[in-house]
């Protein structure tokens, strides 16, 4: 069958042919795959940045896509741990990490914007007992998976959700989309300011951002007992941070992560299907394009907000 193969971390895959893969498992199903995402997550994946990476070459990128089952189901489905990925012309879906879509369902469209919906909602719904009534700040609200995560924290009943992204041009938006306040992230002042209340942080930045943004909301906390849940999710501005032993000490803080290995397998596929009935209420456009042009895929220009898709 034809596929995307990458050959050399660093170099975009190229298009070729490799070997079908087969069904095994009682769950398992070789579906006909009409959409799969080109998330960021694929990337990492596809120049072995990722930690979940193992180094084998060659290998078929692709974390998730929307495929078509033999019966005629329309299934979204995350790829196993360890197979082949999902930008080949069919793949293999475990029904135990996918979700039956309605048959109206836009495959393009889900694809584009379930696995970076996924990063907030999951974080939201499985890493912390979120309720409505609660504020959210986002870290890199101005990314794909940022702006989606101000409107998922507004969906999910925030009271008050706050963006703080880099990009000036790209933070007035978040206001028409759930964010009731904006700021500049490296306005580390303002964002104190604007920020020090909230019941969570959702980072995809970390790094020097971070580093800075922490313990100046911590500061301005005007009760510094009240929990604060600081999720990190991406690093797209540094993999480590320096933190003072103080922060922990002198406030309710608690960090952690949200990603493969921190929520189980099961309790990821649990979060589903009310996710997909989320999917067309969100903004997310989606950019398809034919799997025979991965390597310009690879490469082309994408605004926050848009999300390619290639398609067999």
């Amino acid at each position: 069958m034809q596929a995307a193969i990458v050959h050399a971390f660093g170099s975009p895959p190229g298009f070729g042919t490799v070997p079908e893969p087969a069904a095994g498992g009682e769950h398992e199903v070789l579906v006909d795959v009409l959409a799969a995402g080109l998330h960021p997550r694929v990337r990492s994946g596809a120049d072995g940045s990722h930690y979940t990476s193992d180094g084998v070459l060659p290998l078929v990128p692709g974390v998730d896509a929307v495929g078509r089952a033999p019966g005629g189901e329309l299934l979204y489905f995350v790829a196993l741990d360890g197979g082949p990925g999902t930008m080949a012309e069919r793949a293999v879906a475990d029904r135990r990490r996918a979700v039956v879509l309605p048959p109206d369902a836009d495959p393009v469209a889900v694809a584009a914007a379930m696995n970076p919906a996924m990063s907030s909602w999951i974080a939201l719904r499985r890493r912390v007992g979120f309720r409505p009534g609660g504020s959210v700040l986002v870290l890199g609200a101005t990314g794909g998976a940022g702006r989606l995560a101000v409107q998922i924290a507004r969906r999910l009943g925030a009271a008050r959700v706050v963006g703080a992204g880099r990009d000036e041009r790209r933070l007035a938006p978040l206001h028409a989309l759930g964010a009731d306040a904006t700021v500049q992230l490296d306005d580390t002042e303002r964002l104190a300011a604007t920020a020090a209340d909230v019941d969570v942080v959702l980072d995809y930045v970390w790094g020097p951002p971070t580093e800075q943004a922490m313990p100046a909301l911590l500061r301005a906390r005007k009760d510094r007992s009240k929990p604060l849940s600081w999720i990190q999710i991406g690093s797209v501005a540094g993999a480590e941070i320096a933190l003072p032993s103080a922060l922990l000490r002198a406030a309710n803080l608690t960090l952690l992560g949200s990603g493969q290995g921190s929520v189980t397998t099961e309790g990821i596929v649990a979060e589903l299907p009310s996710l997909a009935d989320a999917i067309p209420s969100l903004a997310m456009e989606a950019l398809p394009m034919p799997l025979d042009q991965v390597e310009q895929a690879w490469s082309a220009p994408v605004e926050a907000g848009r999300r390619i898709v290639l398609v067999p």
